[in-house]
């Protein structure tokens, strides 16, 4: 998560929402990363975790990442959910809750959906509080 965090913070000079995310192999090796690049980019499907499966895709040169991990400083949304799905990630971890529009429980929950063709085991809450102070300090500086 320290690395997710990281990643997060260096979203905000860049003006967009301080999100981070890893994907992790099975080895434990970091083969993608991404931050949000929204507003960078013009570009609304460049949420954190869909630049860091665009990245680990890309590396491994494989559209599928069984076996692997995305850590993620905030819960998915219903897009990020579904390409994480998509993407057969096993794994995924999370700090933050997202309570307007989290897709892994919060408002949805898309990825344990029991009808869901593909389950990913996730993790919650990981250094909530810090994952969550990123995003406060940013809004409030916003209004």
């Amino acid at each position: 998560m320290d690395q997710a965090i990281e990643i997060a913070r260096q979203a905000i000079v860049t003006g967009d929402v301080p999100v981070g995310a890893i994907v992790v192999n099975k080895d434990g090796q970091i083969i993608g990363t991404g931050s949000n690049e929204r507003e960078a980019n013009n570009d609304p499907t460049a949420h954190a975790e869909i630049v860091a499966i665009r990245s680990a895709t890309s590396n491994i040169e494989n559209s599928r990442l069984d076996g692997c991990t995305l850590i993620v400083t905030l819960e998915p949304c219903a897009m990020c959910a579904g390409a994480i799905a998509q993407s057969r990630i096993s794994n995924l971890i999370f700090g933050a809750w997202d309570e307007k529009a989290g897709a892994v429980g919060s408002v949805w929950d898309v990825i344990r959906d029991p009808r869901a063709l593909h389950k990913v085991n996730v993790t919650t809450g990981i250094r909530e509080s810090e994952c969550a102070k990123l995003l406060t300090d940013f809004f409030e500086g916003q209004r």
